[in-house]
């Protein structure tokens, strides 16, 4: 198999939740392969910054300020960029808070559920132009949504210190969601040469915040014996964003050392 499947030169790639833990990686990844990466936030400074520090490394970066729970600045951006093609969308961004099923509030599941299924939805449909200029320039383009192991499995709430720290039931239910909008979108623009997938990764949490020995918790559950480190995910996604992936379509690719295998 040639290297050069993997290979992203002349790609345009957006990825939003750019300047996050796991979306910072995500970018370096697809730079590192040749990429133009687009970073979204919808922080000017923290966009600057991390396009900074790409061009700095030699990469090709740029940055896309905008926030995707608004359908307005969605369209904006969309209708305003100067890429004729958008080669590769990498729907990464997430915000919420902790909780448990009695502590949560209904207003959590709807804000989750906006920044997971809504502002996907409105990103892809207005992006369809450029996806499929890009198709018709590159041969196909590539969506990646980032959902998580919780949009499968349950979260174990012993192994959480508080209601405050657990990991939420809205979490899980908007990445459960987004696994089968995923299915859904493949389905439908899988015909025109736009590859629909998802990446549910497993436990990738920041070490500096190892509170009460959670990390130790965590590796317990892996059949790794570990956690994964943020720069893992960058492999996964430079799989589905390239030609290696070409006939891979539909498919939720988890990354969690084997914690859902147990």
């Amino acid at each position: 198999m040639s290297i050069n499947l993997f290979t992203l030169e002349g790609k345009v790639a957006l990825v939003t939740g750019a300047t996050g833990y796991l979306g910072r990686q995500i970018c370096i990844g697809l730079a590192e392969s040749g990429a133009h990466v687009l970073v979204n936030s919808r922080s000017e400074i923290k966009a600057s910054e991390l396009v900074g520090y790409l061009e700095s490394q030699g990469y090709s970066a740029g940055s896309a300020v905008f926030d995707i729970c608004c359908d307005g600045d969605i369209k904006m951006f969309f209708d305003n960029t100067r890429h004729d093609c958008i080669d590769i969308i990498v729907n990464n961004a997430y915000a919420g808070v902790g909780g448990t099923m009695e502590t949560s509030l209904p207003i959590s599941y709807s804000n989750a559920f906006e920044i997971s299924i809504t502002a996907t939805h409105n990103i892809i449909v207005n992006a369809l132009p450029r996806l499929r200029a890009a198709v018709k320039s590159n041969g196909y383009a590539s969506i990646i949504n980032i959902a998580s192991m919780y949009g499968i499995v349950s979260p174990q709430q012993r192994l959480y210190s508080s209601e405050q720290q657990s990991n939420p039931p809205f979490y899980g239910a908007s990445k459960a969601g987004l696994i089968q909008l995923t299915k859904y979108a493949a389905c439908e623009f899988g015909k025109e040469g736009i590859r629909v997938n998802v990446v549910s990764p497993g436990p990738f949490p920041n070490k500096e915040t190892n509170r009460r020995g959670f990390i130790d918790k965590l590796c317990k559950q892996v059949p790794l014996g570990r956690v994964g480190d943020a720069d893992e995910i960058q492999g996964p996604l430079i799989f589905l964003a390239s030609n290696a992936s070409s006939f891979v379509n539909g498919e939720n690719l988890v990354v969690d050392g084997g914690w859902t295998i147990w």
